[in-house]
């Protein structure tokens, strides 16, 4: 149990700060003791061991008062009787504003889809835009949840490691501080897949009783080799944590045994020029292993990490890793962004590779500024925090920086949204490639670009960037708006017609005003993306004129047709009114009819021209729409009679029946029902559902049956 002294922690501060505000990091811990005296944490120690917990993690990255009074405060405003104006008032406006902000932060739920993950998501950068301190205490206060998550219920554990693997852990390492990241992944791992992590470890212990100490006999070897050319510098080398490991095995599908570098190791120079001599060293002594060298030294991440990476075939021909980097690279690479607060020696360490976290977080966050939607900035988010970067030149040899996995198409739009968005091809390396070739470090890029060309909706499956996928869907919906507008206005003059009304433009600018909605284009651009009815935007205006009464000509239901072209409804998916459907062209036939989410689209995916935009009529129809149910009942006696009763009931037609599994206690059959709607469809699934002795109702689709 942590004791509830201060005198550990100030201690812990004077080691790098002498200069530290001592008495003030008492009273903070003497006011925080005070507001939580008798709260307990589920362990049933005294709930201010927490928050000296956190403070002592911030502690060990050497961080400022401020930072570590506001880790000993951070649950206060929120748990206990304190309120801002009071810590304010004994701590400073910085320390109130902190604490407010990790309040703020702790209320957001962010791995629960009730409260919006997406929509908090954002609201977390905005945190981190006014002082990125805050996340600093929320990553703390995550890691010492996760040191003692087994005090928790089962699924309260499982609900914050998820979380932790989603959120917090690329975060932490997004921000440089890789350490946290691996031990935030490896707990929670042991939370969600204990079963692996076991594992993983029983292999490292038979791995060491086979081998011996891999580690320290590398380590020998390396240090044997700069002793020899005259190097000083650090060694150090460990085993990669059973998460990682256990990730490598997922991305490349292979087993522990066939696993090659488990173990990294880490060179730690006096200078930068050493660094290059260690390389040329190690490269000397074993093989470099093709493709595994990265110079993020001369090309720097945006988080300010800084290091040489290489691959090497060592002993008995395994793969060994190793990082090689200065003193100060290293601090960098220990607190990434973090190091901007650290000190040493009573001061602001003057660290030349330390970020400034203003600027990091503005070139994280202008990726995202152009996204329409929350869910769509999450995208955005996550695909740059998970991933890591490679780095291009431009035809004059300026270095562009891109995520790994990017494309020429991501290259394009790092430009400048104009060439990306008039992309027709690229070079690499002086070579024509397609658009979907991944950039390796070091390549030259050159974007071919031609008046006319706009994004295709293909693209989107290409880049990785949250910028470029950002800019394509913001010209695609441009694009679809004016496609949306042409189909609505003829949806509104079918509809109005079919009232004997004309759809003229101050018809449309009443209606969409009735609406709130901007003006008539609004409204006609949401009449052609189905997010309104037609039929509901003449009741709007003519509430007397809609005819409930008469129903549509089965040979007009489907609007959107050239003059005089006929169409047939696809077997496949059985599409009936209401849902949302799509026209595929065929030569010298009729244009078939599918439901968006037909799969026997996915065939014709490359082929858009065949592709039109079409609508059912917004009337009332018939019951004519054949849909197949896949339906198991009970055997007995009188069940199939109830439920054929039960189907008349809803004023639907049985048109056929096929039994296709007999078994001594169930039946499972098709039946073909004719539907008016979406709705019908609805009514009648809803009361077999409800009948004891249905036991599964859904809807049947038949691939075999497409066109």
């Amino acid at each position: 149990m942590t004791e509830l002294n201060p005198e550990e922690l100030v201690a812990q501060v004077r080691a790098y700060n002498p200069k530290s505000n001592s008495d003030l990091i008492r009273a903070a811990f003497d006011y925080g003791r005070r507001m939580h005296e008798g709260q307990y944490r589920h362990s049933g120690e005294p709930y201010f061991t927490h928050p000296i917990a956190v403070a002592h993690i911030l502690a060990e990255q050497q961080l400022d008062d401020a930072t570590i009074i506001t880790a000993l405060l951070h649950d206060t405003i929120e748990d206990t009787g304190s309120t801002y104006s009071e810590v304010s008032e004994r701590f400073g406006p910085d320390v109130a504003e902190l604490v407010d902000g990790v309040t703020k932060l702790t209320n957001l739920q962010l791995s629960s889809t009730e409260t919006k993950q997406a929509e908090n998501f954002r609201k977390l950068f905005m945190a981190m835009s006014k002082d990125l301190r805050v996340i600093l205490v929320k990553l703390a206060d995550r890691l010492h949840n996760m040191r003692t998550i087994r005090a928790m219920r089962i699924e309260k554990q499982v609900q914050k490691s998820r979380e932790t693997m989603d959120i917090f852990a690329p975060l932490a390492g997004r921000m440089g501080m890789q350490w946290m990241r691996e031990e935030l992944e490896d707990l929670a791992f042991h939370v969600l897949n204990p079963d692996a992590r076991a594992s993983i470890i029983r292999r490292f212990v038979h791995l060491q009783k086979e081998s011996g100490d891999v580690i320290n006999k590398i380590t020998k070897d390396i240090r044997k080799e700069l002793d020899r050319v005259g190097i000083e510098a650090e060694v150090f080398g460990r085993a990669k944590k059973p998460y990682s490991i256990w990730r490598k095995m997922q991305e490349k599908d292979q087993s522990f045994s066939r696993l090659s570098d488990t173990y990294g190791f880490r060179v730690i120079t006096d200078s930068e020029a050493d660094c290059y001599a260690v390389l040329g060293a190690i490269h000397q002594r074993w093989r470099a292993v093709p493709g595994r060298f990265k110079d993020y030294i001369s090309q720097p991440k945006s988080n300010g990490y800084r290091s040489i990476h290489t691959t090497v075939s060592g002993r008995d021909g395994k793969r060994v890793e190793i990082q090689i980097r200065t003193r100060q690279m290293h601090d960098v690479a220990e607190a990434g962004v973090a190091a901007h607060w650290s000190y040493k020696d009573g001061v602001r360490a003057e660290n030349p590779f330390a970020v400034d976290p203003a600027k990091w977080i503005a070139s994280l966050t202008e990726r995202f500024e152009n996204a329409e939607d929350h869910d769509e900035f999450l995208e955005n988010v996550k695909l740059e925090m998970y991933q890591d970067q490679v780095f291009c030149f431009t035809p004059k040899g300026e270095v562009v920086k891109l995520p790994r996995g990017a494309t020429p198409l991501d290259f394009a739009y790092a430009i400048h949204t104009r060439i990306g968005d008039s992309c027709v091809g690229a070079r690499v390396d002086n070579i024509r490639v397609p658009l979907w070739t991944r950039i390796k470090n070091g390549q030259s890029v050159e974007i071919i670009t031609a008046e006319g060309q706009s994004p295709q909706a293909t693209w989107l499956d290409i880049v990785v960037t949250g910028r470029a996928k950002s800019a394509i869907r913001r010209r695609l919906r441009e694009e679809d708006r004016e496609r949306f507008i042409r189909l609505g206005r003829e949806l509104a003059r079918v509809a109005f017609d079919h009232v004997g009304r004309k759809a003229t433009d101050k018809a449309l600018a009443t209606a969409a005003k009735q609406l709130s909605l901007g003006g008539p284009e609004d409204l006609l651009a949401r009449l052609g993306s189905a997010d309104l009815a037609a039929r509901d935007v003449v009741a709007i205006l003519y509430p007397n004129a809609v005819d409930t009464g008469s129903e549509i000509d089965a040979a007009r239901a489907v609007i959107g047709l050239e003059p005089d072209q006929s169409f047939q409804i696809a077997q496949c998916c059985q599409p009936v009114p209401g849902e949302r459907i799509v026209g595929i062209t065929y030569r010298g036939k009729s244009m078939m009819v599918h439901s968006i989410d037909c799969r026997a689209l996915e065939a014709l995916d490359g082929d858009s021209s065949r592709w039109v935009d079409v609508h059912w009529h917004s009337g009332q129809h018939p019951a004519i729409h054949t849909v197949t149910l896949n339906v198991v009942i009970a055997n007995g006696p009188g069940v199939l009679g109830r439920i054929c009763t039960l189907i008349g009931e809803q004023k639907a037609n049985i048109s056929n029946m096929t039994f296709v599994d007999r078994k001594p206690d169930y039946y499972r059959l098709l039946i073909d029902v004719d539907l008016r709607d979406i709705e019908h469809l609805h009514a009648v699934m809803l009361v077999l559902e409800a009948e004891t002795d249905v036991a599964e109702i859904r809807r049947h689709r038949d691939l075999s049956r497409a066109p």
